[in-house]
């Protein structure tokens, strides 16, 4: 039977404040009647199931980059693993759960709301396949990403590749100064790890100036409690490694790291809120036993 209808087309730049974000330089149809056989659709009907599936689409998307759609973690692949159909046009991000430079970049991924467009690839590092290196990252070692026929590393580098290559909100600052700040503060994040994880290893008392260094830090804007006042990469990039160090060194090391430095205390306390980031979190007692276990010997 023939689908009669009368449709009319117009361009419009406004936006609506009746679904989240911003949807400008939409096209709408006027539709003045749609008829089927035995039923007619009016168009508000229209208007409103085609709104309904805008906003849900949306809605998710906003979901997944505030964290709040949990996602099903898949199981760690192993040396008798078959390998995932590499360089099918899916992008990949091959990771270690208890890897903390990993850690960066699913935190990342998270927070721009990726969960759909970068599928996670977790390898089991202590009896990881041989396919990785052979066939994905011949260096050997996570965080990778395949995108686009290639595969990328280095933590740094990927967490600033993803936050400037997908779509999502942006996680690093164009004012200047605060641009300038973060590169300052992203080159400092080895000296701060080897700082605290020396006096881990009983190589010296480096940790307490390092965290005086991120409590200084913290306070050079006063617009929010993070490294830039926003919440941003350089926020990503040392938290990882702080929600290590803060339970290895209060239970171990009988150090308390927030202890005089109320602006760390605060950081640590808003970060905890980040659900893009609580996803990715391991029990503190499990990473306190890979610390153990690492530094044993100076134990």
């Amino acid at each position: 039977m023939a689908l009669k209808s009368q449709v009319s087309y117009s361009c419009s730049n406004n936006t609506t404040n009746s679904v989240p974000f911003h949807l400008s330089s939409f096209c709408k149809k006027a539709v003045t009647q749609i008829r089927f056989p035995n039923t007619t659709i009016s168009p508000p009907k229209l208007q409103l199931q085609a709104l309904g599936k805008a906003r849900a689409k949306v809605l998710l998307s906003a979901k997944m980059a505030a964290g709040t759609v949990n996602e099903v973690l898949p199981p760690p692949l192993d040396s008798s693993s078959e390998p995932p159909p590499v360089f099918d046009g899916t992008t990949r991000l091959y990771i270690s759960y208890t890897c903390p430079y990993a850690q960066r970049v699913w935190i990342t991924r998270n927070c721009k709301g990726l969960q759909d467009k970068i599928k996670l690839v977790p390898i089991d590092l202590q009896n990881r396949p041989a396919w990785y290196k052979e066939k994905v990252y011949s260096a050997n070692k996570v965080p990778s990403l395949e995108h686009n026929n290639e595969v990328k590393g280095e933590s740094l580098d990927l967490i600033k590749y993803i936050d400037s290559h997908f779509e999502g909100p942006s996680l690093f600052p164009h004012d200047p100064d605060k641009k300038e700040f973060a590169e300052e503060l992203l080159s400092y994040t080895d000296t701060f790890n080897k700082a605290v994880i020396s006096s881990f290893k009983g190589d010296g008392n480096e940790a307490g100036a390092a965290f005086d260094y991120i409590e200084t830090a913290l306070s050079k804007f006063g617009d929010g409690p993070f490294f830039l006042g926003q919440f941003s990469l350089v926020d990503i990039a040392y938290a990882p490694f702080i929600e290590r160090f803060q339970p290895f060194s209060l239970e171990v090391k009988k150090y308390d790291i927030i202890a005089g430095r109320p602006n760390l205390a605060a950081w640590i306390k808003e970060m905890d809120k980040n659900d893009a980031y609580k996803q990715t979190r391991r029990e503190p007692k499990e990473l306190v036993e890979i610390y153990k276990k690492r530094f044993s010997a100076q134990l």
